[in-house]
């Protein structure tokens, strides 16, 4: 399974972007999906996520209301819209998938065993 992420750049505040995430080697029929991100210095923090059964997306409380996670109906791409942008919204955002990820683990980095190769997103004046 690959994962690959586009879609970074550089937005003022108050923009939108919107990533994408395209597997190869599987669909995401039956895998959670997630979106994290790693700041400068920091470490890899949750995003949102959508659960194995496609329920209701699970987002950080700093972007619910501002962020979007979705996925394609063919199940082959992940999205996030990302709107109202701030600079602390600047990071290098990577999408995960795993098939064994409980729902208790969603916003865990370690539940996921495929990775991205993350795409920057800068938020900036």
């Amino acid at each position: 399974v690959q994962l690959v992420e586009s879609g970074g750049g550089l937005v003022h505040p108050g923009g939108s972007l919107r990533l994408s995430c395209g597997a190869s080697g599987t669909t995401f029929r039956n895998y959670a999906t997630a979106w994290f991100r790693q700041a400068p210095g920091k470490e890899r923090d949750f995003v949102a996520a959508l659960t194995r059964s496609a329920g209701a997306p699970i987002y950080e409380d700093s972007v619910k209301g501002r962020f979007t996670i979705s996925r394609d109906s063919a199940k082959t791409t992940m999205f996030l819209q990302m709107d109202s942008l701030k600079p602390e919204d600047t990071a290098v955002y990577y999408c995960a998938a795993g098939n064994r990820v409980i729902n208790s683990a969603i916003r865990y980095s370690s539940a996921y065993d495929y990775w991205g190769q993350g795409t920057e997103v800068t938020v900036s004046s």
